[in-house]
């Protein structure tokens, strides 16, 4: 069995578009970051494999609904490839913190899902996100480079990092220079 090289796991909220701290819960609070969706686009363009990753607890908390995240993905989908990008799939939580799951990040739950889906090198892919969680996610499933961008909520990101004893391979300012980073050490 060939095993998919080249795949990025992208966070969502902080990463491809804003947080918010009473979080994203409908199409209209949906706002892309800028240059998120050309930098999917130059992963495709780069023969990348583009997987989201993402908790959604909203949906455990009744703020939203599945129908209504349902829209937002398919929404973001469009938009990225409207611009020549390709998202391969979405997995995402559910759950609440307190629910002990094992798909939360930080735990590894989501990516394995990927991998069992998709057949991924683990050790040859990337995770990208904006919080100590999704490091931690990248760390714990195995994947063989995480990258920190500091677009979304939490100013001290680094420190929380530091403090966990967790490492990010690079840190980018956004998603743009994380992309860029990442074609630079794959191609």
């Amino acid at each position: 069995m060939t095993l998919l090289k080249k795949v990025v796991f992208l966070d969502r909220d902080g990463t491809i578009n804003r947080d918010s701290a009473d979080y994203v819960k409908s199409r209209s609070e949906f706002e892309l970051l800028p240059g998120s969706i050309g930098a999917i686009k130059k992963l495709t363009d780069h023969g990348f494999t583009s997987i989201v990753i993402t908790n959604q607890s909203a949906l455990a908390r009744r703020i939203t609904t599945l129908e209504e995240l349902t829209a937002m993905h398919d929404m973001m989908c469009r938009a990225v490839a409207a611009r020549g990008g390709k998202i391969t799939d979405i997995f995402f939580c559910p759950h609440m913190p307190k629910d002990g799951c094992g798909c939360r990040k930080p735990a590894p739950g989501l990516i394995h899902q990927a991998h069992q889906k998709y057949s991924i090198d683990l050790a040859d892919s990337t995770m990208v996100g904006d919080s100590a969680k999704d490091i931690a996610c990248g760390r714990n499933a195995g994947c063989g480079r995480c990258v920190l961008v500091k677009s979304g909520l939490n100013p001290d990101v680094e420190k929380e990092l530091k403090k966990a004893s967790i490492s990010a391979d690079y840190v980018a300012d956004d998603l743009q220079a994380a992309v860029a980073w990442i074609i630079a050490q794959k191609g």
